[in-house]
């Protein structure tokens, strides 16, 4: 017998999980597993027992239909039961338990489940079960009806799924539901479901930074086709989500036939300041500080940033590339190079989405436009005084050139430029004559910042032009002299970076007061700044010892955080830069 045992021991019969030797008493010890099929073989049983009513203790009755059961099974797989029998509730004695509001087919389900056996979820009865699994807490199966809703995702019903997954907090399929409706909104703009949402829900998709559309009218329509279904009850919500569509990204002759001529819109007297801001970005293009002019992320129309001349990284090459950069693809492209002789400290602007530049060296009075859809740069009138140092900004709809240096004397003469008459003219001069100051337009007003009056000594001056009165005031000064910076308004509100400084400074025209906005790694110079995708960029720039950088940043107002970016193409200063808009199938 023993040289049997030993000899089958190695065989290992499947309910032998172990087989040892006791050493103080010689004798084999055998453990028994039962394993998963005997624990099935039990539920079965026990089930079997459930249909025959065999040793039931509890009757669940749902619908006037009886289900005998047993408290041990149910409070096993549930914890619901668990907490009702367990607890000193008076259903947890009682023979028979009434259970309201829940279907006895459904029920009949979920006892089969519990009680070991297989549930088949499908499309029509998905949603019963889901509700009862949530309700006696059952999570494999409430996460097993959440894969399966998953999977049956689509334009015609992520919104219903959306709000189903909401009511019971199943975070990833409303995450899932919600991220399918703004990817393919345009789809699910033109179902029948999209006609049901609510106000508040429908502004909370259009207001998505990740709502996916080629282009605005697809927003537009999906707006009007949903307070058309509805007229007399919707449109009273018309201005509350129109402020989530960007009209001004709508083509004008979209706009004029489409937006203008509506009957709702027209007798809607509080969406006319809506209307009014897209006519201005219509007429002074980028210069119209808002977020309904920015394109959305995923649209045929993006915001680029043109980067024009500047220095090598030791200030004795002056480069004559032009190159635009899409901060989304993160892409460089050359575009036409500098025109005519080689240039430094000129000026850059942009208006109706074309850049122009002039000045670049002593007593230059060229200016050159670049023409955005054709890549060619074009000379238009001369300034009436040769400038070098100087800055140019846009203002309702035309370029202002302010200040500098010919050579001689700091300047404070300041001429604008009229697109339809070719020509300049002299407006009021300065109070106070600088060279690289920062100068910026803000709030239908423009704002000179600092700057040089001789070789050695800065200002701290904020001088302001009224271009209604044509007259300049000083306002509060700086909180340092500097030159060399530059401005760029973000939600009217001044940012000022540069003149060696570490510091991001703040102005708010309103109040006007000056903050510390954010820190840089170093102090600039001379750097490039434009705003891009509601944030400032900080492109190349010198360093506390004379060099060009290739560094780039981002600072969002809106958190306060500094990012580094990818590298420019070559450490470039004293350049151009500024945003335009790009159709990304060009």
């Amino acid at each position: 017998m023993h040289r049997m045992l030993k000899a089958e021991s190695s065989l290992r019969p499947s309910s032998l999980e172990q087989v040892r030797r006791d050493s103080s008493q010689e004798q084999l010890q055998v453990k028994l597993c039962s394993g998963s099929c005997h624990a099935e073989q039990v539920l079965q049983t026990l089930n079997s027992y459930r249909r025959s009513g065999t040793f039931t203790d509890v009757v669940l009755r749902i619908e006037g239909q009886e289900f005998p059961c047993h408290r041990a099974t149910l409070s096993a797989s549930s914890t619901y039961f668990r907490a009702m029998f367990g607890a000193h509730l008076k259903e947890g004695h009682q023979d028979i338990i009434n259970i309201q509001k829940i279907s006895a087919p459904t029920m009949s389900l979920l006892l089969d489940y519990m009680y070991g056996g297989n549930i088949v979820i499908q499309e029509d009865n998905v949603e019963g079960i889901l509700e009862l699994a949530d309700l006696l807490q059952l999570s494999k199966l409430r996460d097993a009806c959440a894969t399966f809703l998953e999977g049956q995702l689509q334009p015609g019903n992520c919104l219903g799924i959306g709000r189903f997954a909401d009511s019971f907090c199943i975070a990833s399929l409303r995450e899932k539901s919600r991220r399918l409706a703004l990817e393919r909104f345009a789809e699910v703009s033109r179902q029948e479901e999209f006609l049901g949402v609510g106000a508040a829900e429908l502004g909370g998709y259009l207001s998505d930074e990740r709502l996916a559309v080629p282009r605005e009218e697809v927003v537009f329509e999906a707006v009007m086709r949903w307070v058309r279904h509805d007229a007399a009850g919707r449109k009273g919500a018309l201005k509350e989500l129109l402020q989530h569509v960007r009209l001004p990204l709508l083509h004008p002759s979209y706009f004029v036939h489409k937006v203008e001529t509506d009957g709702l819109i027209r007798g809607a007297p509080d969406c006319i300041p809506l209307l009014q801001e897209a006519r201005r970005c219509y007429i002074l293009g980028h210069e119209v500080s808002s977020f309904r002019s920015r394109p959305r992320r995923f649209m045929e129309l993006a915001e680029v940033i043109v980067v024009i001349g500047g220095c090598d990284k030791k200030g004795l090459l002056k480069l004559p590339f032009t190159d635009l950069y899409h901060p989304k693809s993160r892409q460089w492209t050359a575009l036409s190079s500098v025109p005519g002789y080689t240039k430094s400290e000129f000026a850059a602007c942009t208006l109706k989405n074309d850049v122009y530049i002039s000045g670049g060296h002593i007593s230059s009075s060229d200016v050159w436009v670049l023409s955005s859809q054709l890549n060619v740069w074009i000379k238009v009138a001369c300034l009436q005084k040769g400038r070098w140092r100087h800055k140019m900004a846009t203002l309702q709809g035309k370029i202002y050139a302010v200040g500098g240096f010919d050579g001689f004397c700091r300047l404070s003469s300041v001429e604008c430029y009229d697109t339809f008459s070719n020509s300049w003219a002299t407006l009021a001069p300065l109070p106070q004559a600088v060279s690289s100051a920062a100068v910026v337009s803000c709030l239908n007003k423009l704002y000179v910042l600092g700057g040089a009056v001789d070789d050695t000594t800065n200002t701290d001056k904020v001088q302001c032009y009224d271009p209604e009165d044509d007259k300049w005031t000083l306002l509060s000064p700086t909180p340092f002299y500097q030159r060399c910076i530059n401005a760029v308004c973000l939600e009217d509100i001044i940012y000022v970076v540069g003149g060696l400084l570490s510091t991001i400074f703040s102005y708010d025209p309103r109040s006007d007061s000056w903050q510390e906005a954010a820190t840089l790694p170093g102090p600039l110079e001379s750097c490039g700044l434009t705003v891009c995708g509601g944030k400032v960029y900080i492109l190349g720039g010198r360093d506390e010892h004379g060099e060009g950088t290739d560094k780039a940043f981002t600072f969002d107002p809106a958190s306060g955080s500094l990012e580094q970016q990818p590298p420019l193409q070559r450490c470039t200063s004293y350049h151009g830069c500024v945003t335009i808009l790009q159709h990304m199938s060009r």
